[in-house]
């Protein structure tokens, strides 16, 4: 037997898979290797085989059919695309659509985002506003002669006036200072500033002109008011800035806020500066009402938590989220025991004990124990009910003790003339 055929016997022919990690082959064989060994040409001895390794075969058989085959065209995924392709899970944000009831819709389309910036569809800032000045009026009308009921009511529709003047001014420069700002926040993404409904300039001009007609109602009080009122501008333009520099803007909304507990006393001609009492119960209410603004605003700004958080704004919501409540709870007990401390200095009766002290410990409890602060809904209904609830109580306690006085001061007086004409 010849010597081909019997390595043909001994090595036969067979199909290589991936799992062969070495094979004979031809040393002269140049394409494609060899699988069976023949003698060569030249020499009928047989040729030591040489080893190659299964990487070598692999690459030889693959490569080439791998390169030729037309590419196979995939399905993208989530995990292949771009960010700004994978489609969102979140419901598109709604568009801005004109109003179509209330005040704002029966004026020019023209006026209708003035109107937005000065928040005129949304009065509860306003009335917030205006309580602490309410509040100071009814405070210092038994201090002021007492001042007549006539006087202490046209006091009120001043200060009234001048509150949603003056707010209108404060949520524009608002806006201003967080033109940037506003677009990621889902509640203020459609504010007439944000969406480029108008200019920063045009928003400038008419804060001018409202603080323009601001002053037109303060010179109306007291000139001596205008000294009292002129250092809160300087709280009304700060607010914006502190909440990007700390978590308790709150406090300084508060102190925006609350200047208006000092101003009844000025405006019903009350000297603070001579009447010791009268200058500590304005003290004391002014921050019983610091308390009571960053009291309700804490429960507000729980609306914008998340927004407020990716956008970068501190509040005190973010600072305190865990133990809200409590935090609540100090502020409303804060709130009464300087609004009691205000009526102490200048001899309430019990009247604004039990109706103003007694009705806000009511109202003021049952709210933080119902508001849910996971509930944007539910919170902005009790920051707008909670203005009228608490600061409606407040005011009839302070109105009844002041009518029992004014009408019991009449009464002394009437009763020497009578004795005289008798």
């Amino acid at each position: 037997m010849s010597s081909h055929r019997l390595l043909t016997r001994l090595v036969p022919r067979q199909t290589f898979s991936h799992t062969t990690t070495r094979f004979f082959t031809k040393p002269s064989c140049s394409s494609p290797p060899c699988l069976g060994i023949r003698p060569s040409r030249q020499s009928k001895a047989i040729t030591k085989p040489r080893l190659l390794s299964l990487e070598t075969l692999h690459n030889y058989h693959t490569t080439k059919p791998l390169l030729s085959q037309p590419e196979i065209p995939t399905t993208p995924t989530s995990a292949t695309l771009p960010t700004s392709a994978v489609p969102s899970s979140d419901p598109p944000l709604p568009e801005y659509v004109p109003p179509t009831t209330g005040l704002l819709s029966r004026l020019p389309p023209s006026w209708v985002p003035y109107a937005e910036l000065a928040r005129l569809d949304k009065p509860t800032g306003s009335y917030y506003l205006f309580f602490p000045c309410l509040f100071s009026t009814l405070l210092a009308a038994p201090l002021a002669g007492p001042a007549s009921p006539v006087s202490v009511i046209g006091t009120s529709l001043l200060f009234i006036s001048g509150a949603i003047i003056m707010r209108g001014a404060g949520c524009a420069i608002n806006d201003l200072w967080d033109r940037n700002l506003d677009p990621h926040v889902t509640r203020t993404r459609l504010r007439p500033i944000a969406r480029r409904a108008i200019t920063p300039f045009q928003g400038l001009v008419f804060t001018g002109s409202q603080l323009l007609a601001g002053l037109a109602v303060l010179l109306q009080f007291p000139f001596e008011c205008f000294w009292y009122a002129t250092p809160s501008l300087l709280f009304v333009a700060s607010y914006p800035l502190a909440k990007r520099v700390t978590y308790y803007p709150q406090f300084v909304l508060g102190l925006t806020f609350s200047w208006g507990a000092i101003m009844g006393f000025p405006a019903l001609g009350v000297d603070l500066l001579a009447n010791q009492a009268a200058l500590t119960a304005a003290g004391c209410l002014y921050t019983s009402n610091i308390a009571w603004t960053v009291l309700y605003d804490m429960i507000y700004a729980h609306m914008d938590i998340k927004d407020d958080a990716k956008a970068g704004i501190k509040s005190i919501a973010l600072k305190h989220d865990k133990e809200t409540k409590q935090v609540l709870t100090g502020l409303a007990v804060a709130q009464i025991a300087l609004l009691a401390g205000a009526g102490a200095a200048v001899g309430a009766g019990p009247a604004f004990f039990i109706g103003s002290c007694g009705g806000a410990a009511l109202t003021l409890g049952y709210m933080i124990k119902k508001v849910n602060l996971k509930s944007v809904k539910d919170c902005w209904w009790w920051f707008v009910n909670g203005c009228w609830i608490t600061g409606g109580v407040i005011s009839l306690g302070l109105a009844t003790d002041y009518l029992l006085k004014y009408y019991g001061q009449e009464k002394l007086e009437k009763k020497p003339e009578e004795l005289e004409s008798a």
